[in-house]
């Protein structure tokens, strides 16, 4: 029976990580259609976060089937329970991907504005998304207090860009437009540095049984 339960379990973990692989993929192509001012590229993020959805829908099957049919107890539940909550957060993470690609279809930015502050902020990002993935992966509680910490970087990108396109806009030399919508993408950036807080509070609780 155990031995069913680890087969399964690694199974879990193997389907988190091409799940969090995938939001890294979305992040990264909207960053890239934001830079290029690729509209195209864009109206490709939306089938990549609808397979993310997909394999939300996937994991959280896998999930109640080891709760029913394995009835884990201690640490093996909160694994499996933490499993459930993190694929939440890595759904709405890919849902922000397609947010920042609906505002590069449909918005006022081109390859002409300056994206390189947004840039660092998703390289930023993607880290806090890989590391908390692998936490949870290799129960590992040192690494998930990191991503909680480097939630800190992520913030404070989004507070230099947010207090330069308040200059720009003061200024009235500028794309206010554009402006306006290079604020909302790093808000985006800023939520889903929050959602990989959250994922490593859960791998936090799956360890000791506490998020903090």
């Amino acid at each position: 029976m155990r031995s069913k339960f680890d087969e399964q379990l690694a199974l879990l973990h193997r389907e988190m990580i091409t799940m969090g692989a995938l939001c890294e993929k979305a992040i990264a192509m909207s960053v890239k259609a934001l830079t290029e001012g690729n509209r195209n590229l864009a109206a490709e993020v939306p089938a990549l976060s609808a397979e993310i959805d997909g394999k939300e829908r996937e994991i959280e099957g896998m999930c109640f089937k080891l709760l029913l049919q394995q009835q884990p107890v201690a640490k093996d539940l909160r694994v499996v329970s933490s499993a459930l909550k993190m694929v939440t957060d890595l759904e709405r993470i890919g849902d922000n991907s397609g947010d920042i690609a609906e505002i590069v279809q449909l918005g006022h930015i081109s390859a002409a504005h300056s994206t390189e502050s947004i840039e660092e902020m998703a390289r930023a990002t993607v880290k806090m998304v890989t590391d908390s993935i692998d936490a949870f992966v290799k129960q590992d509680g040192d690494l998930a207090k990191a991503v909680v910490a480097y939630d800190d970087v992520v913030d404070g990108h989004f507070n230099r860009i947010k207090s330069a396109i308040t200059q720009q806009l003061k200024s009235g030399n500028t794309d206010g437009e554009a402006m306006v919508d290079l604020l909302m993408i790093a808000k985006y950036f800023e939520r889903m540095g929050d959602h990989a807080v959250q994922i490593a509070r859960w791998v936090q609780y799956s360890i000791n049984g506490s998020k903090e």
